[in-house]
C-alpha cells in the first residue's frame, strides 16, 4: 500500500510545475493586453493611455523572459508566444500612435509608409532574434520593445496631438530612424546580462535615483533614457570605427618611406 503523503506531495508537486510553466505566459498575456489596449486607446484619442500602457509591455515584457530562465520553464511555445505579443505591442501598437499622434499633418501616404515600414521592420528584428542563438551579451539591431518605447516617450513628454508639419515631418523621420535601426547590424546593450558587481552599492544608489526621477519627473527621465539607449548603438559603431582606424594612421605616421 503506497503513502498517501507521498502521493499528495507528488500530485502537489506536478501542479506547482505547471503553475511555474504558466507564470511566464500570464505577463506574456498581460503585455498582449496593454498592446491591444494601446490601440484602443489611441483610436479614441486617448495617447498618454496609450503611451502608459507600451510602457507596462516593457515591464510585462521583460519580466516574463526574467521568471522564464529564472524558473527554468523556457520554451518554443513561450518564445514564439512572446514574440507575437511583441508584434502588437511594441510594433503595431506604437506605429498606430504615430500615425495617429504625430504623422496627420505630412502626406498621407508618407505617413502611411512610416508606420508600415516601423512595423515591418519590427516584425524582421523580432524574426531575426528568434533564430539567432540564445543568451547574447549584445544584441543585433535596436530590440523592438526599445524602438516601441522610444514612440511612447515622445508621445508621453510632448502630449498634446501634432499639428504642425515640421514638427511631423521631424517625427517621420524619428519613425523611419527607429524602423532602419531595428534591422541594422549595430549592437546594443543586453540589460538582462548586468550584473551588480562589486560596486553592488552604487550600482543599488543609481537604480533607486533613476526610480525616484521616473516617479517624479517621468517625462524628461524615460525620454532621455530611451534616447541615450537608442543612440548607444551608433556610438559604439562610431567609437570603434575612430578605435581601428587610430593605429592605422599611427602606423602610416611612424613608416619612414
Amino acid at each position: 500500500m503506497s503513502d498517501p503523503v507521498s502521493e499528495d506531495t507528488g500530485g502537489g508537486g506536478r501542479r506547482l510545475g505547471r503553475s511555474v510553466l504558466v507564470l511566464p505566459t500570464l505577463f506574456t498575456v498581460g503585455n498582449l493586453f496593454c498592446g491591444y489596449y494601446a490601440i484602443l486607446s489611441t483610436m479614441n484619442g486617448l495617447y498618454s493611455h496609450a503611451a502608459y500602457a507600451i510602457g507596462i509591455a516593457i515591464v510585462l515584457d521583460s519580466m516574463d523572459g526574467f521568471i522564464a530562465r529564472l524558473t527554468h520553464s523556457t520554451s518554443a511555445f513561450g518564445l514564439q508566444l512572446d514574440s507575437l505579443a511583441d508584434v502588437i505591442s511594441f510594433g503595431i501598437a506604437p506605429s498606430v500612435l504615430a500615425l495617429v499622434w504625430g504623422l496627420g499633418p505630412v502626406d498621407p501616404r508618407l505617413a502611411w509608409i512610416a508606420a508600415f515600414t516601423f512595423t515591418i521592420c519590427g516584425a524582421m528584428r523580432l524574426a531575426r532574434y528568434n533564430i539567432q542563438a540564445g543568451n547574447l551579451k549584445h544584441f543585433v539591431g535596436l530590440p523592438i520593445p526599445a524602438a516601441g518605447g522610444t514612440v511612447a516617450a515622445i508621445v508621453h513628454f510632448f502630449g498634446g496631438r501634432v499639428t504642425g508639419v515640421p514638427a511631423a515631418s521631424l517625427m517621420a523621420a524619428v519613425v523611419f530612424a527607429l524602423a532602419f535601426l531595428m534591422i541594422s547590424t549595430l549592437r546594443f546593450s543586453s540589460l538582462k546580462h548586468v550584473a551588480l558587481g562589486k560596486k553592488s552599492h552604487l550600482a543599488v544608489v543609481v537604480m533607486g535615483l533613476l526610480v525616484a526621477l521616473i516617479f517624479y519627473l517621468s517625462r524628461p527621465t524615460l525620454l532621455a533614457l530611451a534616447g541615450v539607449y537608442v543612440l548607444s548603438g551608433p556610438a559604439a559603431r562610431l567609437y570603434s570605427m575612430l578605435r581601428r582606424r587610430k593605429p592605422v594612421e599611427e602606423e602610416a605616421a611612424s613608416d619612414p618611406r
